[in-house]
């Protein structure tokens, strides 16, 4: 069985992750695991106010996931979370496997390098994965 790594994002109503954290955000590392998968990182991103009312809630709490599990689970995968009362919405993207590593460690890294690009060199900011094709090539 071969895995693939998967980006998540899902977006927490904020006044349940406010009152719940570890359990609304534990919610996502436990349907992957319960389906087979491996939660490689698991992190609040941000919080923030929605470009539009989703479910009647004008804010969010960004949760960021990566995470690797056999392609013929994301179906059943979709479903739970679409089933959560929790997740007001949700993003599952296919990672490169070239890009994996990058990608992870960029995401634990977190705030900590946030604009720090563009104060380095003059040039325009380049993203992780035009970095990383670049350095490959």
């Amino acid at each position: 069985m071969a895995l693939n790594v998967y980006e998540g994002l899902f977006i927490f109503e904020p006044d349940l992750y406010a009152k719940e954290a570890d359990a609304v955000s534990g919610q996502v590392a436990g349907i992957v695991e319960q389906l087979g998968g491996e939660v490689l990182l698991s992190r609040l991103w941000d919080e923030r106010k929605l470009a539009y009312p989703v479910k009647g809630h004008r804010r969010g709490a960004y949760w960021l996931a990566y995470f690797k599990i056999d392609p013929s689970a994301v179906k059943d995968l979709t479903r739970q979370f679409q089933l959560s009362g929790s997740i007001l919405r949700f993003l599952i993207l296919h990672v490169d496997p070239r890009l994996v590593d990058t990608l992870v460690e960029h995401a634990k890294a977190g705030h900590k390098h946030a604009g720090t690009h563009a104060e380095i060199t003059d040039e325009e900011p380049v993203s992780v994965v035009e970095a990383v094709l670049e350095e490959e090539e």
